[in-house]
């Protein structure tokens, strides 16, 4: 089984000193809400976590939120259907065809909150310092969204 991504992964190395653990899986977080809300989990994940889905897409909490208490910190293909999945392993991980073409979600992310700071005069001191706000959840959605959009003409599904 495919894992795209584990919170530990980011906490247990150059981690920024003094910020929460939970900051690891900002970014996990984000893509998640987007296939939750576009109904790209799978069947298994909706059973074991069918509540705090229902809360994510009421917005009482975040993707962090429940990857972080729900997920074991962990984000793989046993999350997303077969629709979900196939949209994952071309954009969410690094160096594939489509991303070398478009651009992947983590050239995204940081591309889009580096923007946004530098528009405002400041700059973020790392990766894991943008905000868990349902605010730069939005903004992010616009990028996937677009992108979603260009993977599905990438894979002649118009």
């Amino acid at each position: 089984m495919t894992k795209y991504d584990d919170a530990s992964w980011h906490y247990g190395g150059d981690f920024p000193e003094g910020l929460p653990e939970k900051n690891s899986a900002t970014h996990i977080g984000m893509f998640l809400n987007w296939c939750i809300n576009k109904n790209f989990h799978s069947e298994e994940f909706k059973e074991d976590a069918e509540e705090e889905i229902e809360k994510l897409k009421r917005r009482e909490i975040t993707g962090a939120d429940l990857i972080i208490d729900s997920m074991d910190e962990k984000f793989s293909e046993y999350d997303l259907n077969d629709f979900g999945n196939s949209f994952a392993k071309d954009y969410y991980v690094d160096e594939t065809d489509f991303t070398s073409k478009y651009s992947s979600f983590a050239t995204d992310y940081l591309n889009l909150f580096d923007s946004l700071a530098e528009e405002n005069n400041f700059e973020y001191e790392t990766f894991y310092h943008i905000e868990d706000t349902y605010q730069n959840y939005d903004l992010m959605k616009q990028i996937i969204d677009h992108r979603f959009e260009e993977w599905k003409e990438y894979k002649n599904l118009n």
